[in-house]
């Protein structure tokens, strides 16, 4: 989905992540940070500063992947000093994770309570356990520790060699004994770890910590946490067929939101809201423009409503963007045209080749789901909002309107999107036209027709119809070819036949039953030995090359698209099997969707035909989609699609 021509450190990173099933790491998130925890042991294995893996690009290597985010813990685990083998899961379909060992049981979590990176561990021993504790080694070595004495116990400052950020450890229950020298966690069971920039904010975070814990035991606070994860939940607008089902909507729920930035803005940092593309330790635990919307749509139409509109500002706020105007026939741009650092500045994702990608899509996808927020929740205010470049409605119009319009170019007699790389960001020496980014056009264009009708903007809503009846005359005349849809303007067996046009028809922009059947038909040539399947009919002949691998995996995005036009043509029991063989796979792996399975076992996809592989857990692809799924099945015309079902 992402890298095209991968630096072999990274190809090491992804095979290392490419787990088998049943053995996807364990995350938990509140919005400041992650904690990765191994099913296997019940070791954390990352704590890291902040929710995402690159901070800012890096001034040294531009082409790089930027600066990455500090990790400060390599093993942390409960025992002896070889401690044994172990097992974790999530508490309750929450961001608790539950770890067992011969030792005894405890619990990881970052508390949505707490406004800071916090990561809470506590342990239960067994009474054969007692001399045990937590064993610690931390990714980089100690450059200053600071000791304070504190009611309940010694509160510990440590500063690292070579990271900014500094580590504090506070007891959360009465130390019983001094700590080791060499393991500050021993004297105490439970732990709030925070990471704070400088000792300036020591004060504020051991003064939010002790209001956080109000003197409740570490059982009482895991408990609370859960109640309050219950009271943010909202009532699920489904009825699902198997507890399965339930349980996979309610773990994507909370992936949800570990995977949106609760970090304030500030001087230098822009990211509240943001969301990124896959946990850690997946792949792409960065934000892409795309893979947001998808989650952004799944808070809208699940009814996170405050959610939804964070991810909405993160897009108007983030900064600086634009930095591709010699791509986009000098139109400057607000919403990026692939991805973000998590300092919120906008990164055209640099590959290994020295190139950038154009996705126009994105600026289509950004006006897609405001067009949704408005129409389901009615928000002025949010229109009114002052953000990077104005207020927010004249911020979409002036910046992601116009300069959409301004890459549109003529197509016999109508219009049609410029070449880009689109929703499978191809190379961008490799550009081309494709129906999905007109598609996003057609239908971003006329969702903003109604933004601006509701803020009296008569004039853009009148010019916007227009240019979407102009659109709709070049997608026909581009795309639709002897009864037949096309994936790109450009004729070539790759994508001739393309999974994203199952979207497109989801979309309601192709609406001909005859060129829907056909479409279903020929997605069959999509079909791989695992089950579902690709996104394309790959092209690449050089194994050397990543998407000669990546391109031949099943793409669960292609199979949740197919699911839903099955649903639309009235084939419910297929797209019933369909739902039910990702849920199944899902229930043994954390309730994760991944972004594939493998179809054809390799260094890079490694595993058993079937297995979840690639980034794991996938949010807006993996958990948003899901849950789009399973709202349009019980609401067909949810979305603005074409309401009437195809005979």
């Amino acid at each position: 989905m992402r890298f095209l021509r991968t630096p072999a450190a990274v190809l090491f990173a992804l095979l290392l992540t490419c787990s088998p099933a049943l053995a996807s790491p364990l995350v938990s998130g509140n919005g400041f940070g992650f904690a990765v925890v191994s099913p296997i042991d019940a070791k954390l294995t990352k704590f890291y500063a902040h929710p995402y893996s690159f901070a800012r690009p890096d001034p040294n290597d531009p082409l790089s992947e930027g600066i990455e985010t500090t990790n400060f813990i390599k093993s942390l685990s409960w025992g002896y000093q070889t401690p044994t083998s172990g097992s974790a899961e999530y508490v309750d379909d929450s961001q608790l994770i539950r770890a067992h060992a011969s030792e005894g049981e405890g619990l990881y979590y970052m508390p949505f309570g707490l406004h800071q990176t916090a990561l809470v561990i506590s342990w239960k021993p067994n009474s054969v356990a007692n001399h045990a504790h937590w064993i610690v080694e931390w990714s980089h070595p100690i450059k200053e520790q600071k000791v304070f004495s504190m009611p309940g116990g010694e509160v510990f400052l440590l500063k690292f060699e070579g990271v900014e950020e500094s580590l504090l450890l506070v007891p959360l229950e009465s130390t019983k004994h001094a700590a080791e020298p060499k393991q500050l966690l021993s004297s105490s069971r439970s732990w709030a770890l925070v990471s704070i920039e400088g000792e300036r904010d020591l004060a504020r975070a051991l003064k939010e910590i002790r209001q956080w814990q109000n003197h409740l035991a570490p059982k009482e606070l895991a408990q609370r946490e859960l109640d309050e994860v219950e009271r943010w939940r909202v009532k699920p607008g489904v009825t699902f067929t198997s507890e399965k089902e339930r349980h996979l909507w309610r773990q994507s729920e909370i992936l949800l939101r570990v995977a949106q930035s609760r970090e304030p803005n500030r001087l230098g940092r822009y990211n509240n809201g943001m969301i990124v593309a896959c946990l850690p330790d997946g792949s792409w635990s960065m934000t892409w423009a795309r893979d947001m919307a998808y989650a952004a749509l799944a808070f809208t139409r699940m009814g996170h409503h405050d959610e939804a509109r964070a991810a909405l500002l993160a897009y108007f706020n983030a900064r600086p963007t634009g930095k591709m105007k010699h791509e986009t026939n000098g139109a400057d741009y607000q919403v990026s045209v692939v991805r973000y650092f998590g300092d919120g500045s906008e990164e055209p994702f640099f590959t290994n080749e020295g190139n950038t990608n154009i996705e126009f899509d994105d600026w289509g996808l950004a006006l897609w789901v405001l067009g949704e927020y408005v129409q389901r929740y009615d928000d002025p205010a949010l229109l009114n909002e002052s953000t990077y470049r104005g207020k927010l409605y004249e911020s979409a119009r002036d910046y992601v309107v116009k300069p959409l319009i301004a890459n549109l170019e003529e197509y016999s007699d109508g219009l049609i999107v410029s070449a880009d790389t689109s929703i499978w960001e191809e190379h961008q020496k490799d550009k081309k036209h494709f129906a999905y980014s007109t598609a996003m056009a057609i239908v971003s264009l006329r969702e903003f027709a109604e933004v601006a009708r509701r803020v009296g903007d008569e004039p853009t809503r009148i010019e916007l119809l227009e240019e979407v009846t102009i659109l709709e005359r070049g997608f026909n005349a581009a795309f639709v070819r002897g009864g037949t849809l096309h994936g790109t303007l450009e004729q070539a067996e790759k994508n001739d036949i393309d999974g994203a046009l199952l979207a497109v028809i989801n979309l309601g922009v192709v609406t001909d039953p005859e060129v829907i059947r056909s479409t279903v038909e020929r997605v069959e040539l999509l079909k791989v030995v695992s089950g579902g399947y690709r996104r394309v009919r790959s092209n690449y002949t050089d194994p050397a090359i990543y998407e000669y691998w990546y391109e031949r995996q099943e793409f669960l995005f292609v199979d949740f698209s197919l699911a839903e036009v099955h649903r639309r043509l009235g084939h419910a029991d297929l797209a019933a099997a369909m739902l039910k063989r990702i849920v199944g796979k899902a229930a043994e792996d954390h309730n994760f969707v991944p972004e594939m399975y493998v179809s054809l076992d390799c260094k890079l996809f490694h595993g058993a035909i079937g297995d979840p592989t690639g980034a794991i857990p996938m949010v807006g692809y993996g958990a948003g989609v899901y849950i789009l799924d399973l709202l349009q099945r019980a609401d067909p015309a949810n979305g603005h699609y074409a309401s009437k079902s195809v005979d």
